[in-house]
């Protein structure tokens, strides 16, 4: 009897301490529906999440989601192409159904030393100053009908090291590179567009 009851511990010993969240199924700011979720044993964090996508000073869009989530997507990603900028801010949290509160607006930044290119109407031969925790600079390529479209500019290291958002980006065409030091996102001519790689950062907060 008490091996029977040590092996039935060890076998459900996993589930029983799989996190539950809540799990926003809406995608409209402050209209979040929220169910609950059991979470994978490997997302061992709950997160209420919030991108927002910016051209220039002003904001574009304003999405809020809550779900399971890993470590690493905890804090800030940031993916800035110099004409758009999207950030998504994850505030986690590791106890049962703990991501009630939503999660706040992106925090002001500035200015953090690194350089990157990023593409302005036909060149890629524009300065772009990184901000805040952008530490990578980031290249982006993808088809448009008949044309192949390049991003350039700033990326926090979390959006480089992601593999959802790697596999989801991958899904609509789009080649992703991040690399290290000033400026190692070589210049090149080029087309430039806005805002392409938007979708795959909505279904990463919403996922």
């Amino acid at each position: 009897m008490y091996l029977l009851t040590l092996v039935l511990g060890i076998v459900l010993l996993p589930e029983a301490f799989t996190l539950r969240c809540y799990e926003c199924t809406s995608a409209q700011t402050g209209t979040c529906t929220e169910t609950t979720k059991q979470c994978p044993s490997e997302k061992n964090q709950c997160a209420a999440q919030r991108l927002v996508s910016y051209a220039g000073s002003s904001k574009l869009l304003d999405v809020t989601g809550k779900s399971c989530a890993v470590s690493e997507e905890c804090g800030e990603l940031v993916i800035d192409y110099g004409v758009s900028r999207t950030v998504i801010s994850s505030k986690c949290c590791n106890s049962d159904l703990c991501n009630t509160q939503p999660a706040p607006e992106p925090s002001k930044t500035n200015p953090n030393g690194k350089k990157c290119f990023s593409c302005n109407g036909q060149t890629c031969t524009t300065t772009l100053n990184c901000q805040g925790n952008e530490d990578r600079c980031i290249s982006t390529i993808m088809n448009v009908g008949n044309e192949k479209v390049t991003l350039k500019g700033c990326a926090s290291k979390a959006i480089c090291t992601n593999m959802e958002f790697a596999q989801m980006t991958g899904a609509i065409g789009a080649e992703m590179s991040c690399c290290q030091g000033d400026y190692c996102n070589s210049a090149s001519s080029t087309s430039a567009g806005l805002m392409l790689l938007v979708a795959p950062l909505i279904s990463l907060v919403l996922s």
